[in-house]
């Protein structure tokens, strides 16, 4: 009992003392008007927020979270196959190959993946 009790204390002491020095450190030295100004992506936020941004910017990003999706989605997998394969695993696995697959020549036909414009 007395063994759990000083672990409790020194649990505390030590989560008293990392809140205390984070303060520290994060604290603003200096507060000037660059520093106390929001900073938005480079955008100038006294302007208009109506700028046009680039599709084509958008669209990769698109692309980018469709194919991390797809690594959430295989992981799970590959680490399962090493324990055994069954045949639904094996016809889910690649399903969703086949699915991604669709899509990226869907996204190729339709020029999604051309990121510049012959001029």
């Amino acid at each position: 009992m007395f063994f759990v009790s000083v672990m409790i204390f020194f649990n505390v002491f030590l989560s008293s003392v990392l809140i205390l020095v984070s303060l520290y450190l994060v604290k603003k030295k200096v507060m000037t008007r660059e520093k106390g100004s929001p900073f938005e992506c480079g955008f100038d936020p006294k302007n208009s927020a109506r700028i046009p941004f680039s599709m084509r910017f958008f669209l990769v990003t698109v692309i980018f979270l469709v194919f991390d999706i797809e690594i959430v989605l295989l992981l799970p997998y590959l680490f399962s196959a090493s324990v055994g394969v069954s045949m639904f695993s094996l016809f889910s696995g690649v399903m969703v190959v086949v699915v991604l697959m669709i899509g990226t020549f869907h996204e190729w036909s339709e020029g999604s993946l051309e990121w510049f414009i012959n001029n």
